[in-house]
This record gives C-alpha cells, sequence and structure tokens, in this order.
C-alpha cells in the first residue's frame, strides 16, 4: 500500500498529455510507460536487496553509510530534505489544494499582493503571496498529515490503506467507464497516430527520452517503503515482496490507465489536454471534470500522507549518527514517532510552499533522485564484494544483468537530461531570457550541504 500510494499521486493524470504529444503514437505511449515501469521495477528489484540485508529505520541513508561511509550518506539524506522529499510534499499538497477549486472558492490577497515579488540570485523571482489561498489550504494539509503521522505509524499506516484503495477504485472505475459507457470510443484509436506530427529517427529516440522524463516523474516514490524498514514486520521477507508487487501493480495500472486514454481521445486530441483524465470524463458525462478533481484529491492526499509517514524517518537516522540537530532524532515520549522530524520538515516543506520556485525544483528533484538511484543500484555490487558471507534473505533475480542493465540505464538518462538542460539554456539566453541549467542546480543544492557534514562532524563525531 505504501509503495502504490506513495508513487500514484498526480503524475498519471498530467504527464499522459505532454507524453503523447512528444510521441504522436498510442503505440509509442503504452510503450514508454512499459518501458519506464520495466526500468523502475529493476532499480526496486536491486534495491531490494541491499534492504533484505539491512531491514532498519533510514532506507537508503542507512544503505549508503554502509556502501560508501558517511559523507556520501549524509549527500543522499541532504539532497531528501532540501530537494527531493520536502519538494515533493509542497508540490503534491499544492495539486491537492489546486484541485478544490470545482468545489469551493479559495480566498486570495489582493492583486497588488499577489504580485509582489523579491529576486534570489540563480534562482529567480519569488511570489509568496501568489495563489495565496491555495498555498495556504495546502499548507493545513501538511500540517494535519504531519500531526496524523505523529500520532503513530499504525494511524498513518490505516489512513494509506484506506486513501490507497481510495484511489485504486477510482482509478479503476475511470477505466471501466471509459470502456463501458457509451463515450464514442474506439479501439482504432490504439493504433492511429498524430498525422504527420510521428517523429522517426532520432527526432524518435529524442521524442522517446523526452516521454521517459515525464514517465519516470509519475513513477518515482517507489522507494518511501525502504524508510520504515525497522517498523515493519518481518523485513527480510515483507519489504522485497512489497517493492516487486507495489511496482507491478502500478505498471498495470498505469497500462490499463493508458488504454482507456487512448480508446476515448485519439493521441492528437490527447496531446492538446493538460488533464486528460478530465478530458475522458467529460467526454464519459456530463461533470465528469468534477468527478476527476475528486479522484485526484484524493489520489494527492495518500501521496502525501506517504511521503511524510516514510520521509522523516530518513531525518531521524541522520540526526541519530549525530549529523542533523539533534531535534530531529527525538521520539516522542507517547507514541515513539520521530515527532522531532516531522515537525522540521512540515515546516520546511511549507517554506518551500511559499517560495514559488516549484517549477524550478520538480525539474530538479527528478534528475537529483536518478544519481542516487543509479549509486544505490551499484551499491550492490560493492557488498557482494566486501561482504560476501553477509546473510541475504533475498537476492536480486538475474544478477548482474538486472543491476547493471538498471545502473547503464540510468546514466544515459542522466546524460541525455544534461543534454537536454544545455540545449534549453542556450536558446534561452539567445532570446534573452532568463535561464537556469536545472541538473547543475540541483546537484549545486546537494553539494551546498558539505560544510554543514562538516560542522556536525567536528561538533559530534559520528559513531560507527
Amino acid at each position: 500500500m505504501l509503495v502504490i500510494g506513495g508513487v500514484i499521486g498526480s503524475g498519471i493524470f498530467r504527464k499522459p498529455g505532454v507524453m503523447a504529444g512528444q510521441l504522436a503514437s498510442p503505440e509509442w505511449l503504452l510503450l514508454v510507460w512499459l518501458l519506464a515501469g520495466v526500468i523502475t521495477l529493476f532499480g526496486a528489484l536491486t534495491n531490494a536487496e541491499i534492504a533484505s540485508m539491512i531491514p532498519e529505520t533510514g532506507g537508503q541513508y542507512v544503505y549508503f553509510h554502509r556502501m560508501y561511509g558517511p559523507f556520501f550518506a549524509f549527500l543522499y539524506g541532504w539532497a531528501i530534505f532540501i530537494v527531493i522529499q520536502s519538494a515533493s510534499i509542497a508540490a503534491v499538497a499544492y495539486v491537492f489544494a489546486e484541485y478544490t477549486a470545482p468545489f469551493v472558492t479559495l480566498p486570495e490577497a489582493a492583486p497588488e499582493l499577489a504580485r509582489w515579488s523579491f529576486h534570489l540570485p540563480f534562482i529567480g523571482d519569488v511570489t509568496p503571496l501568489h495563489e495565496l489561498g491555495v498555498k495556504s489550504l495546502a499548507a493545513v494539509l501538511i500540517g494535519v498529515l504531519t500531526v496524523v503521522n505523529i500520532l503513530g505509524v499504525r494511524f498513518g499506516g490505516l489512513l494509506q490503506n484506506i486513501f490507497t484503495i481510495g484511489k485504486v477504485a477510482a482509478l479503476l472505475l475511470l477505466v471501466l467507464g471509459a470502456f463501458l459507457l457509451p463515450t464514442g470510443g474506439t479501439t482504432a484509436n490504439f493504433t492511429t497516430p498524430a498525422g504527420a506530427d510521428v517523429p522517426g529517427g532520432l527526432a524518435l529516440v529524442a521524442g522517446i527520452a523526452a516521454a521517459l522524463q515525464g514517465a519516470f516523474w509519475a513513477y518515482d516514490g517507489w522507494n518511501k517503503l525502504t524508510y520504515i524498514a525497522g517498523e515493519v514486520k518481518r523485513p527480510q521477507r515483507n519489504i522485497p515482496l512489497g517493492l516487486f508487487w507495489g511496482m507491478l501493480a502500478v505498471t498495470a495500472i498505469y497500462l490499463i490507465i493508458t488504454l482507456a486514454y487512448a480508446y476515448v481521445l485519439p493521441v492528437e486530441e490527447m496531446a492538446k489536454s493538460k488533464l486528460v483524465a478530465a478530458d475522458v470524463a467529460e467526454r464519459m458525462f456530463p461533470g465528469g471534470g468534477r468527478w476527476v478533481a475528486a479522484l485526484v484529491m484524493v489520489s494527492t492526499f495518500g501521496t502525501a500522507n506517504a511521503i511524510i509517514l516514510a520521509t522523516a524517518r530518513l531525518y531521524y537516522s541522520m540526526a541519530r549518527t549525530g549529523v542533523f540537530p539533534p531535534l530531529m532524532g527525538r521520539l516522542h515520549p507517547r507514541y515513539r514517532t520521530p515527532s522531532g522530524s516531522l515537525w522540521v520538515q512540515g515546516v520546511w516543506s511549507i517554506l518551500l510552499l511559499f517560495s514559488g520556485t516549484f517549477d524550478t525544483l520538480t525539474d530538479t528533484l527528478i534528475f537529483v533522485s536518478w544519481v542516487f538511484y543509479a549509486a544505490g543500484a551499484y551499491g550492490v555490487f560493492v557488498l557482494r564484494r566486501r561482504e560476501p558471507e553477509a546473510p541475504r534473505p533475498y537476492r536480486v533475480p538475474g544478477y548482474p544483468l538486472v543491476p547493471w542493465g538498471f545502473i547503464i540505464f540510468s546514466a544515459l538518462y542522466l546524460g541525455f537530461t544534461i543534454y537536454n538542460d544545455l540545449v534549453a539554456y542556450r536558446a534561452a539566453v539567445a532570446a534573452g531570457q532568463p535561464a537556469l541549467i536545472n541538473s547543475a542546480f540541483g546537484m549545486a543544492l546537494v553539494l551546498i550541504g558539505t560544510p554543514v557534514y562538516w560542522f556536525y562532524r567536528r561538533r559530534r563525531p559520528p559513531p560507527s
């Protein structure tokens, strides 16, 4: 439930239209969703071997500490805190609040206040009061879910199960409605391309690479289960099973939903849609857009809860090793949850929410995530060489092809992302527009953690 709930968020509702425009082919659209699912599954299967060896709360931070030492582990934890997960919490909560518009009118700041901004070097203009109503509701959501998870992992886990079941059931109802209601859909849409816009050759390769970026965003979040391994019953068995069946379920759900979209909307119309699910639902029955808005709210609520529940355990683990403030290593005296980390995570996520830098953070967090995904997969080889006799209740199938396949694909993906960022940067500079190399910005934020690490290392050397 944590894998499925943490992965399925807003991506499947927002990305298919953009991906259809990049590929202009329903067959390639389905293949990209399948390819992204298989590659992500390879990463999950590889990570599961390490998770079965080290079933401790803290997830990949604990793994990196054992594989590469405390400094690299800290950089991962810092990246999670400063960019990856806190920004994800803010962005997902923002989407939740945004989709309340069909049901309630949120108050907004006066126009002159909404336009007020200040400039940050190398980042851009920040407008904290823009869309103040949406941001305020999103902040309330972050606060409520933080409190819920302080009350106990059982309570937070129960909430996660309820909303995961709710979102999957709603998605399946959307699929059934697309195929069974008289929507005017046709199976011919599965093989009808968007006219002369279908790319070929290198243009097709570039389109596939660009579409994969959107698909990976929709698949991101599979590793959250490892963050709470120390609180899972029989973790050596259940962590690998959860990763395997969770990712298989997500891949199957995404393929079925994409088939439903394509059945109702030709790929040419899909490419023009900003919210494919809403357009499909409107074609199914009047008022379907409001139904989809409610579905997105349910989905993003569960996703935000999954991120908040899981990620705070990583900061707790870091604080317990002396490289994060001691406050983040405190447990609640009654509920025994990492209340310090949960509070700090909630406050920083709300600050990011009002920063107005969502687009930049969203672009950078996937790039940074995949740097560490590749490093985690290579860690399987490190541990097999260094600790050949260590108990391994689970071994990655297809070793060494599966982990090496994931690592090679990750390197190609990261290289192509840097290339695309440089092309976009040069084009923006040539047009006289402000520009930022997102991949470089993301890595710069990660490296800022270096002096933070040495500060805490000198104050309190971490235990072995």
